[in-house]
């Protein structure tokens, strides 16, 4: 079977990058941007950052900001209406997963107009056009929507979030500055950063992983486990490492899925509004628990370059296990909680192992699991 990877046609990285953002709308001639974010980043002053480029350079744009942490059907039909009403040209997409999701939806619907009902989108929808054309600029460091095919919608009539994936949504340019997520607090930090790891972890062991998105995924592994806990500290050098480490564990799961840690995840968000990176890190070391059955033979791999000492040397059961205490010990370190008490609620459980045994990054995760397995996860973090 033949590999697919899709990433972005041009990405920059480092200190400064945000500044090829006006350079790249002109030299392809467009007018007028829809600038893609959320409340709190133009409160915070974030988002004022690419606002004053396209000021000093004359080009025009407009807000949207009808943006929630989950975004719904709703943001999306509004920023549909909203790119039709500037008469804008192009998407500049200036925030975390959110603000990005939103605009790869807008984006989308605004080329295939076909698509308008925003549900028709969920799973692998067959749009005929590349979306808008988009620059992404991430604000956190963990979900990579600036170089994945994916986004996630939150349908509030159904309680559920669902998954589109498509490879007419990639933004064209990425646009990954450090810089732009110093202002990140400690919280915020380390749930996405926690997300990041479970994107390389969940996407390493993945029934679809191959010899590149393996690559990918071991470096952004060591990556993130070097230098999270420097970000959450908002060290220089740790905003940096991860805000590489969660681009290229983009590289890799967007190209080859996930697995029950991120099904399971999205019912929490979709039901109880909880940040995804929370529930992710809260969820993973139960599901590399689980999964250690199919998979465990790679989890070595994942301990040695999460750095764990002598590992070459345990058997595979206690590098399975030295791995798992790893993840936990990370997780701890940058203050998510170890278990769902005070979130899940008992008489929930049954709606969210149905949802989650339904979604989209289920089918990836390499061990067969059922309704009632999930259910059994979800119970075992109450």
């Amino acid at each position: 079977m033949a590999n697919r990877i899709v990433l972005n046609t041009i990405s920059y990285h480092g200190k400064g990058a945000i500044e090829n953002i006006v350079p790249e709308l002109t030299a392809r001639g467009y007018k007028k941007a829809l600038v893609c974010t959320d409340p709190d980043l133009i409160k915070f002053g974030v988002a004022g950052k690419v606002t004053a480029l396209l000021d000093a350079a004359g080009f025009a744009y407009e807000m949207y900001t009808d943006i929630k942490a989950n975004p719904t059907i709703e943001n999306v039909q509004n920023g549909v209406a909203a790119f039709g009403a500037a008469k804008a040209d192009c998407i500049v997409a200036v925030g975390g997963g959110s603000a990005m999701d939103t605009a790869k939806a807008i984006g989308i619907i605004v080329n295939n107009p076909e698509f308008a009902d925003v549900r028709s989108l969920e799973g692998v929808a067959p749009t005929k056009k590349h979306a808008v054309f988009t620059i992404a600029v991430p604000t956190t460091a963990g979900t990579a929507a600036e170089v994945t095919i994916n986004y996630v919608i939150t349908d509030v009539e159904k309680k559920r979030k669902f998954v589109c994936v498509d490879t007419n949504d990639i933004p064209e340019i990425a646009v990954v500055d450090p810089d732009m997520m110093a202002s990140m607090p400690k919280g915020l930090t380390a749930a996405t950063g926690m997300d990041a790891l479970t994107h390389a972890i969940e996407g390493y062991i993945t029934k679809g992983a191959c010899t590149i998105s393996d690559m990918f995924h071991l470096e952004a592994i060591r990556l993130i486990s070097q230098n999270l806990r420097g970000a959450v500290e908002n060290k220089p050098a740790g905003r940096e490492g991860m805000a590489l480490g969660q681009y290229i564990a983009g590289m890799g799961f967007s190209n080859v899925g996930l697995g029950i840690v991120h099904s399971m995840a999205h019912g929490l968000s979709a039901l109880y509004d909880t940040p995804h990176g929370v529930a992710c890190a809260i969820i993973l070391p139960t599901g590399l628990e689980y999964n250690v059955s199919a998979a465990g033979a790679r989890y070595r791999a994942i301990g040695k370059a999460m750095g764990v000492d002598g590992i070459d040397s345990m058997d595979d059961d206690a590098a399975a296990q030295a791995t798992i205490d790893a993840v936990k010990q990370l997780s701890a370190d940058v203050g998510i909680p170890a278990n769902l008490k005070g979130i899940l609620k008992e008489e929930d459980v049954q709606f969210l192992s149905e949802s989650a045994f339904a979604d989209a990054c289920c089918p990836g995760n390499p061990r067969e699991t059922s309704v009632e397995e999930i259910a059994a996860l979800y119970r075992s973090l109450i």
